[in-house]
């Protein structure tokens, strides 16, 4: 989450209060014996306690109090086939361990520290594990995706080790879908070296570095996981749509921009892709030159610099400090966040009846709204690419000017670059108005 305070709105005391009061609601709601699974979308979409306590709290976010193990893959992402070292770093008797994949569950992720999916191995024994211990899992041809290891231990204790199965090559289909590992690991507040304080700038504005390869908190969960991602990746998997899933390495270690034009005709960021390094930024915006299409599915991607050495990011400067403006990319740019203090629907503007393909279906038409986004907001500037069109505004959200814009533009040489401008156009799209015309976009952008 950006943290610029010249374009921070700051929450009143009340609003938190409030907050805290709806998520109570809703924690005591989910546990009652009976949930409609409507219901439970909606939980899924209004628990953001998590989010609440990250801005504004440094130093002081929670880990999960469920028993739990410890444990994490030394590398974002693997290739379908391979296999991958699991390192876990815990005491326990009688460990069991069972490779999932995310998406494949029938109803949301509602706590904030599980993860779900459908298993892809047998459960598998372990046995006794002490301080730290590697333990060498066979990864099968399963589809791209994302995978985790779940591990578990006499005492109800549960642990998750997240990763990405990347195809064997870039291009095995004409579409990818990029997780923001950089951004998980940036938002990780665990304490890895013991020394009191969390291993991210986010502990403390002197702090400039945030370690890339380590546990998560919550049982291992990597954070924001249920609201940003989990749904646009279960909504992936139930719809049969078949992706090529990279990590932000993936990214890292592309040749260039046409190694990724020729593989892929959509690349899509469905979460929170706010740090990248010079090369990512490079290889994105040449593969856009040269008409591949984007979809950025949250807001506030591509804004901060990091370089990246023995596994630790720096946090450098803001691109735009450096010349590179990311609405030059994505034809919106971050403008404010208000700790996510309010939501609101986004409502049609009159261009978005140059792009009738997007809405159609949906039955709306300009001022209708739709869906509810906030948290983080996007807006057009100077930089915005001269074609773009402002589809759709949470207008005001956070006072007057700060405005959500959600837009569109093409290049001359075939781009098509979509931008929501607010979180989270993909953690809505089980609401059947933003599924319609979430189905619309991919259709228009993966086409050749």
């Amino acid at each position: 989450m950006a943290t610029n305070t010249a374009h921070l709105t700051v929450r009143s005391a009340l609003l938190c209060a409030a907050a805290l009061a709806a998520v109570t609601a809703a924690a005591t709601t989910l546990a009652g014996a009976s949930v409609s699974p409507a219901a439970r979308e909606h939980a899924a979409d209004e628990l953001d306690w998590d989010e609440i306590q990250l801005m504004g709290n440094a130093g002081r976010v929670p880990d999960s109090k469920k028993p739990k193990l410890t444990a994490y893959f030394p590398r974002e992402s693997y290739p379908r086939g391979g296999s991958a070292r699991l390192v876990i770093t815990d005491e326990a008797a009688n460990v069991s361990l069972q490779i999932f994949r995310a998406g494949g569950e029938t109803e949301p992720t509602i706590p904030h520290d599980v993860m779900l999916g459908t298993p892809v191995t047998p459960v598998t024994d372990v046995g006794k594990v002490h301080g730290r211990r590697i333990v060498r899992v066979a990864l099968g041809h399963w589809p791209s995706g994302v995978y985790f290891a779940q591990l578990t231990a006499a005492g109800s204790r549960v642990g998750y080790a997240p990763f990405v199965l990347r195809p064997a090559h870039l291009g095995e289909h004409h579409i990818a879908v990029v997780m923001p590992t950089q951004t998980w690991q940036a938002y990780n507040f665990r304490d890895d070296n013991g020394d009191g304080h969390p291993d991210t700038w986010y502990a403390g504005w002197k702090t400039h570095t945030a370690r890339l390869v380590r546990p998560f908190l919550d049982r291992g969960v990597p954070p924001h996981w249920k609201q940003y991602d989990a749904p646009f990746v279960r909504w992936l998997v139930r719809t049969h749509r078949d992706v090529d899933y990279l990590s932000d390495a993936d990214l890292r270690s592309a040749r260039n921009g046409r190694q990724l034009a020729d593989a892929y005709d959509l690349i899509v960021f469905s979460g929170h892709h706010e740090y990248v390094t010079t090369h990512e930024y490079d290889v994105v915006t040449r593969y856009r030159d040269l008409g591949g299409n984007l979809m950025f599915l949250a807001a506030n991607n591509f804004f901060w610099k990091i370089d990246l050495r023995n596994s630790v990011m720096t946090r450098v400067a803001e691109w735009r400090d450096l010349g590179r403006p990311e609405a030059a990319l994505i034809g919106v740019q971050y403008r404010a966040n208000d700790r996510g203090g309010h939501r609101g629907a986004w409502i049609l503007r009159r261009g978005a009846s140059t792009t009738p393909w997007l809405f159609a279906g949906t039955g709306l038409s300009a001022p209708d709204g739709f869906g509810r986004g906030g948290i983080e907001i996007d807006s057009t500037a100077p930089s915005s690419p001269r074609s773009v069109k402002v589809l759709a505004e949470i207008p005001n959200l956070y006072g007057p000017g700060f405005t959500a814009q959600m837009t569109y533009y093409e290049t001359p040489a075939g781009a098509k670059v979509f931008a929501a401008g607010a979180f989270s156009l993909a953690g809505s799209v089980w609401k059947p108005q933003v599924e319609r015309l979430m189905g619309n976009l991919w259709k228009r952008l993966s086409a050749a």
